[in-house]
């Protein structure tokens, strides 16, 4: 029998790794890593107000990493992500401004128009994929910079600031999915409604792909889409499914962004949260469970970055490079996942070894 290893134990090996890397950079400069990981960690989590900024970053980069996740599943690499993320932004900015209705009936509205926002800038890149059999990769960054121009052209013109030509004007706070229960509980902060939402969708998405056909046919498809259409699955379907409902997940880190992190959107800026989704995605295994601790924690070491450095002398760049470490280490798991098995099966080679000689000893009495 072969002994398989662990995905957490992949990740906790990156993780751990990429935190050793950080601390000879901070000895390579001069600083001590012990106390730059103490501040960094508690900038993340001090006080209430630190734990809800922390969850506030989660929930982006928990929606983006779920997108991303989600794709990968099919065998689809989107991205496209900080462009879907734009134009979900987009859209829900829009509803922010212009619809007013009673707060539970407004949140389904900003929710299905974030997700069909994102759902059209996903589905794009996937019919070409389907259809013209185009690299999705391609089709996204394409796609990216689409959705970056647009946005360039659309906030000044119709959701211009009153002072700023390069954002759009300040929602009002009653019509972001900041919650004033909330806000008191974490004593401040960008904690939102968001944080529902992301738990929410890791937990449907984690249903559709375990306990649904859909689901199994997404994972066969992204398996080896030959066996897939060989045995009936309608694989372009799957193709342009999956890469509408990532760009609706990015859709929906958008809205989570825009309208409650944040309460205007910005021309010239691409989203480094789009980016950012692919390292929670590795980090997690596209596990949606394991996604949402990974954004978690990469959420703590975006919060606590600042504070490290207003602590001690250590620049909050250590902090991306621990980040892209960890992301590195993760990309490489092949190297940990022999590791492990090697250890595994020296363990299981000793408890047989125990056996045989237990089992000696007992026919000899």
């Amino acid at each position: 029998m072969r002994v398989k290893s662990n995905a957490f134990l992949i990740a906790v090996s990156a993780v751990i790794l990429g935190l050793i890397a950080g601390g000879i950079l901070m000895l390579a400069i001069g600083s001590n890593p012990f106390e730059g990981f103490f501040y960094l960690f508690r900038g993340g989590l001090m006080n209430m107000e630190r734990v809800g900024n922390t969850i506030a970053t989660a929930i982006t980069l928990m929606l983006v990493g779920l997108s991303v996740a989600f794709a990968f599943k099919t065998g689809l690499f989107n991205i496209g992500a900080a462009g879907q993320m734009l134009v979900g932004g987009l859209c829900a900015t829009l509803v922010a401004h212009y619809v007013f209705l009673p707060r539970p009936f407004y949140l389904l509205v900003i929710i299905l128009c974030a997700f069909a926002g994102g759902a059209l800038w996903g589905v794009i890149p996937g019919l070409l994929k389907a259809r013209f059999n185009v690299h999705e990769v391609v089709a996204t960054i394409m796609m990216n910079w689409i959705a970056y121009w647009s946005v360039y052209y659309f906030v000044p013109a119709y959701l211009k600031g009153p002072s700023l030509e390069t954002e759009s004007k300040s929602i009002a706070i009653e019509q972001t999915l900041r919650s004033p229960w909330l806000t008191k509980i974490f004593g401040g902060g960008y904690i939102n409604l968001g944080i529902f939402f992301a738990i929410a969708a890791v937990f449907i998405i984690k249903y559709v792909l375990d306990k649904t056909t859909l689901g199994f046919e997404l994972k066969a498809v992204g398996s080896n889409r030959f066996c897939a259409e060989y045995a009936g699955i309608r694989v372009n379907r799957n193709v342009i499914i999956s890469m509408m409902i990532a760009g609706g997940l990015a859709g929906l880190a958008g809205m989570t962004f825009y309208t409650g992190y944040s309460r205007n959107i910005q021309i010239g800026v691409m989203p480094s949260m789009g980016f950012d989704g692919i390292a929670v995605a590795l980090l997690g295994a596209s596990n949606p469970i394991g996604v949402l601790l990974s954004a978690l924690f990469f959420g703590m070491l975006q919060s606590g970055k600042g504070f490290m450095n207003a602590m001690t002398d250590v620049p909050p760049e250590i902090a991306d490079t621990i980040i892209a470490t960890i992301i590195y280490f993760t990309a490489t798991s092949v190297l940990f996942s022999r590791f492990w098995d090697s250890l595994g099966k020296r363990k299981k080679k000793r408890l047989d070894a125990k056996r045989e000689a237990s089992a000696k000893e007992a026919g000899n009495a």
